[in-house]
């Protein structure tokens, strides 16, 4: 069974600095500081929820505006988990789950196929939850689904408040990526009648 799949990605434009280091065979454990509090929230849940081991550090261009401070860190972490699955060998590739969060109900579903997809169903009500423009949202999941090459699908079900409809969407998209990173003794090669992923 492979054990600590981990990857350290930097990036640095000129208008972010980012270090993450993500350890996919995690118990949780956070250390994330992007310098928008309810972004940070958001990756904490990922993080705790998918037991992943995730240190982010960004320094941002926030005093223009959140959006190159959470598109760039979705490129970031998509990066690394894209690193650190590897070759995908014996990983069950796909996972899904649909989660609570009081009046809440929202569905995430991945495959790591190699061929990225954004498909999001989700309206919000509220242009900002905290200081985390809502509609950045959709921008980090498809930065983060590119840059991993998977097909992830996120929907709210129901729901009435944002800042739950968001925070369900990180924590079901962290369960269902638990999932599809998992190692699966019956597979000895990749989980694909090509061959590859």
């Amino acid at each position: 069974m492979k054990k600590n799949r981990i990857a350290n990605i930097d990036r640095k434009t000129k208008e972010t600095d980012i270090r993450l280091t993500l350890n996919l065979d995690g118990t949780g454990k956070q250390d994330i500081r992007t310098g928008v509090g309810f972004f940070d929230h958001m990756l904490s849940g990922f993080a705790r929820h998918g037991f992943f081991d995730l240190e982010v550090q960004v320094q941002g261009d926030l005093e223009v505006d959140s959006h190159h401070t959470i598109e760039d860190t979705g490129i970031v972490l998509g990066t690394a988990i894209r690193t650190a699955i590897g070759d995908k060998k014996g990983i069950r590739r796909f996972g899904s789950m649909i989660l609570p969060m009081d009046e809440t109900l929202v569905l995430s579903a991945i495959d790591l196929s190699g061929r990225p997809y954004l498909v999001m169903d989700a309206e919000f009500t509220a242009d900002k939850v905290g200081e985390m423009d809502t509609e950045m949202v959709r921008e980090f999941f498809y930065a983060v689904s590119y840059a991993a090459g998977m097909n992830l699908h996120l929907k709210v079900l129901s729901g009435i408040n944002n800042h739950h409809m968001i925070e369900a969407m990180f924590k079901a998209f962290g369960k269902a990526l638990d999932e599809a990173v998992s190692i699966e003794p019956r597979i000895t090669d990749v989980l694909s009648t090509k061959g590859s992923l």
